[in-house]
Protein backbone atom coordinates (compact mmCIF):
# COMPACT_ATOMS: atom_id res chain seq x y z
CA UNK A 1 0.00 0.00 0.00
CA UNK A 2 1.40 3.35 -1.03
CA UNK A 3 1.25 6.19 1.48
CA UNK A 4 1.39 9.83 0.47
CA UNK A 5 2.05 12.80 2.72
CA UNK A 6 3.24 16.38 2.46
CA UNK A 7 7.03 16.48 2.42
CA UNK A 8 9.23 18.67 4.54
CA UNK A 9 12.86 19.65 4.44
CA UNK A 10 13.66 16.47 6.37
CA UNK A 11 12.66 14.52 3.24
CA UNK A 12 15.33 16.17 1.10
CA UNK A 13 17.60 13.10 0.97
CA UNK A 14 14.71 10.92 -0.22
CA UNK A 15 13.47 13.49 -2.73
CA UNK A 16 16.77 14.29 -4.45
CA UNK A 17 17.16 10.99 -6.37
CA UNK A 18 13.50 11.09 -7.43
CA UNK A 19 13.74 14.71 -8.56
CA UNK A 20 16.97 14.01 -10.43
CA UNK A 21 15.35 10.99 -12.15
CA UNK A 22 12.34 13.14 -13.06
CA UNK A 23 14.65 15.66 -14.74
CA UNK A 24 16.42 12.83 -16.61
CA UNK A 25 13.03 11.60 -17.83
CA UNK A 26 12.70 15.00 -19.52
CA UNK A 27 16.16 14.65 -21.09
CA UNK A 28 18.14 16.75 -18.59
CA UNK A 29 21.58 15.66 -17.42
CA UNK A 30 21.84 14.10 -14.00
CA UNK A 31 22.93 16.63 -11.38
CA UNK A 32 22.03 15.58 -7.82
CA UNK A 33 23.81 18.57 -6.17
CA UNK A 34 21.83 21.03 -8.30
CA UNK A 35 18.63 19.07 -7.66
CA UNK A 36 19.30 19.23 -3.91
CA UNK A 37 19.97 22.96 -4.02
CA UNK A 38 16.83 23.62 -6.05
CA UNK A 39 14.60 21.63 -3.69
CA UNK A 40 16.29 23.07 -0.61
CA UNK A 41 15.53 26.61 -1.82
CA UNK A 42 11.88 25.74 -2.49
CA UNK A 43 11.56 24.51 1.11
CA UNK A 44 13.62 27.34 2.56
CA UNK A 45 11.58 30.06 0.87
CA UNK A 46 8.26 28.17 1.06
CA UNK A 47 7.89 28.48 -2.70
CA UNK A 48 6.32 25.11 -3.40
CA UNK A 49 4.38 22.30 -1.79
CA UNK A 50 5.73 18.79 -2.27
CA UNK A 51 4.01 15.49 -1.63
CA UNK A 52 6.04 12.30 -1.32
CA UNK A 53 4.91 8.70 -1.81
CA UNK A 54 6.38 5.74 0.09
CA UNK A 55 5.93 2.01 -0.48
CA UNK A 56 5.14 -0.57 2.22
CA UNK A 57 8.81 -0.77 3.17
CA UNK A 58 9.04 3.00 3.67
CA UNK A 59 11.09 3.62 0.52
CA UNK A 60 10.36 6.88 -1.31
CA UNK A 61 8.88 5.99 -4.70
CA UNK A 62 7.41 9.21 -6.06
CA UNK A 63 6.62 12.86 -5.59
CA UNK A 64 4.66 15.77 -6.94
CA UNK A 65 5.40 19.46 -6.59
CA UNK A 66 2.93 22.33 -6.67
CA UNK A 67 3.81 25.96 -7.33
CA UNK A 68 1.35 28.66 -6.23
CA UNK A 69 -0.05 31.22 -8.66
CA UNK A 70 -3.02 33.54 -8.84
CA UNK A 71 -5.51 33.93 -11.66
CA UNK A 72 -6.36 37.48 -12.69
CA UNK A 73 -9.31 36.24 -14.72
CA UNK A 74 -10.96 34.07 -12.08
CA UNK A 75 -9.61 36.03 -9.09
CA UNK A 76 -8.54 32.89 -7.24
CA UNK A 77 -5.41 31.16 -6.10
CA UNK A 78 -4.26 28.33 -8.36
CA UNK A 79 -1.43 25.84 -8.33
CA UNK A 80 0.71 24.54 -11.15
CA UNK A 81 1.40 20.85 -10.73
CA UNK A 82 4.72 21.06 -12.49
CA UNK A 83 6.41 17.88 -11.33
CA UNK A 84 4.96 14.39 -10.97
CA UNK A 85 7.23 11.38 -10.94
CA UNK A 86 7.05 7.77 -9.81
CA UNK A 87 10.11 5.52 -9.89
CA UNK A 88 9.90 3.02 -12.77
CA UNK A 89 9.87 0.08 -10.33
CA UNK A 90 6.77 1.51 -8.62
CA UNK A 91 4.73 2.42 -11.67
CA UNK A 92 1.26 0.92 -12.09
CA UNK A 93 0.90 0.64 -8.30
CA UNK A 94 -1.48 3.57 -7.94
CA UNK A 95 1.19 5.88 -6.53
CA UNK A 96 0.77 8.53 -9.25
CA UNK A 97 -3.00 8.50 -8.77
CA UNK A 98 -2.56 8.95 -5.01
CA UNK A 99 -0.13 11.82 -5.55
CA UNK A 100 -2.62 13.54 -7.90
CA UNK A 101 -5.39 13.12 -5.36
CA UNK A 102 -3.21 14.46 -2.53
CA UNK A 103 -2.45 17.53 -4.64
CA UNK A 104 -6.15 18.07 -5.39
CA UNK A 105 -7.11 17.58 -1.73
CA UNK A 106 -4.49 20.11 -0.71
CA UNK A 107 -5.72 22.64 -3.27
CA UNK A 108 -9.28 22.26 -2.03
CA UNK A 109 -8.17 22.53 1.62
CA UNK A 110 -6.42 25.86 1.03
CA UNK A 111 -9.25 27.28 -1.07
CA UNK A 112 -7.56 27.16 -4.45
CA UNK A 113 -9.77 27.53 -7.49
CA UNK A 114 -7.86 25.19 -9.77
CA UNK A 115 -4.81 23.05 -10.40
CA UNK A 116 -3.11 23.08 -13.77
CA UNK A 117 -0.47 20.91 -15.36
CA UNK A 118 1.23 20.27 -18.64
CA UNK A 119 2.85 17.14 -19.94
CA UNK A 120 4.78 16.02 -22.96
CA UNK A 121 2.58 15.37 -25.98
CA UNK A 122 3.94 11.81 -26.21
CA UNK A 123 3.35 11.00 -22.51
CA UNK A 124 0.14 9.16 -23.32
CA UNK A 125 0.09 7.04 -20.15
CA UNK A 126 0.15 10.18 -17.99
CA UNK A 127 -2.54 11.81 -20.14
CA UNK A 128 -4.82 8.81 -19.60
CA UNK A 129 -4.23 9.00 -15.85
CA UNK A 130 -4.99 12.72 -15.69
CA UNK A 131 -8.17 12.34 -17.70
CA UNK A 132 -9.31 9.40 -15.56
CA UNK A 133 -8.96 11.67 -12.52
CA UNK A 134 -11.14 14.37 -14.06
CA UNK A 135 -8.44 16.67 -15.47
CA UNK A 136 -9.59 18.32 -18.70
CA UNK A 137 -7.28 19.20 -21.57
CA UNK A 138 -7.40 22.91 -22.31
CA UNK A 139 -8.84 23.63 -25.73
CA UNK A 140 -9.27 27.39 -25.30
CA UNK A 141 -5.68 28.54 -24.88
CA UNK A 142 -2.36 27.89 -26.53
CA UNK A 143 0.66 27.82 -24.26
CA UNK A 144 3.73 29.79 -25.29
CA UNK A 145 7.16 30.10 -23.73
CA UNK A 146 10.06 32.47 -23.99
CA UNK A 147 13.49 31.27 -22.97
CA UNK A 148 15.50 33.90 -21.12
Amino acid sequence: MTTVRQAGIGDLDALVPLFDAYRQFYKRNTDPPAAREFLFKRFQHQQSVIFIAHDDDGAAIGFTQLYPLFSSLTLVRTFILYDLFVAPSARRTGAARQLLRAAADYGRAVGAGALELSTATDNVAAQRLYESEGWVRDSAFYVYGLGL
